[in-house]
């Protein structure tokens, strides 16, 4: 794999419109929210109601999904501890870029580890960019029960090696701005949590 400084002979390139001038003109300031939590917490199901709602208000927002980015972007990529904090690495600079042009990039990855988490935030705090961490949280027990695409079952038996929180640890977040139980609350009132929080941006 490349690594991200060996890049050479290069010059950042400012543009005439400044980020300040940006969400003046668009009316909206941009930020990413950041998902975390096991497979099968419900980050994406809320991520995507989140994405709907916000729209739905006027609010330009995308939505960057952990098994989607695979397809294209990150295929490349496998589930090894080096490919798993590559593949934040590339999202945490794409969601950057997503919320510098004003938008609201809203992240749905596992992300398991702590320190590549810390990255991302460290990369939106340098650029100025609101950051904002969402846990799904959801005990395994539920999660394994959940198991909408099979991947726990696979997991027990080793047919899936390296699965969060089975055969490779899940690293939960400290202190994060937005933290959901989503086996105590419905969709909706999820939803309405991030909103609320979101609000002091505008």
């Amino acid at each position: 794999m490349t690594s991200a400084s060996t890049a050479t002979n290069i010059t950042w390139h400012d543009g005439h419109v400044t980020r300040e001038e940006r969400t003046q003109l668009l009316k909206q300031k941009g930020l990413t929210i950041w998902f975390t939590g096991l497979s099968a917490s419900g980050k994406s199901t809320i991520a995507s109601a989140l994405e709907q709602h916000l729209l739905h208000k006027g609010v330009n927002a995308y939505r960057l999904d952990g098994d989607n980015i695979r397809f294209g972007l990150n295929k490349n990529l496998g589930f090894s501890p080096e490919d798993r904090t590559e593949n934040i690495r590339r999202i945490a600079e794409v969601s950057k870029l997503f919320a510098d042009s004003a938008s609201v990039a809203i992240t749905s990855f596992i992300s398991p580890y702590r320190a590549d988490r810390d990255s991302a935030r460290k990369l939106h705090a340098d650029a100025g960019i609101p950051f904002i961490e969402v846990y799904a949280d959801v005990p395994v027990s539920v999660a394994e029960e959940r198991d909408p695409k099979g991947l726990y079952k696979k997991a027990r038996t080793g047919e899936i090696k390296e699965f969060t929180g089975i055969s490779a640890p899940y690293e939960a977040p400290e202190n994060p701005e937005v933290h959901i139980r989503t086996d105590l609350v419905s969709i909706a009132e999820a939803v309405q949590q991030i909103t609320a929080f979101i609000e002091k941006f505008k």
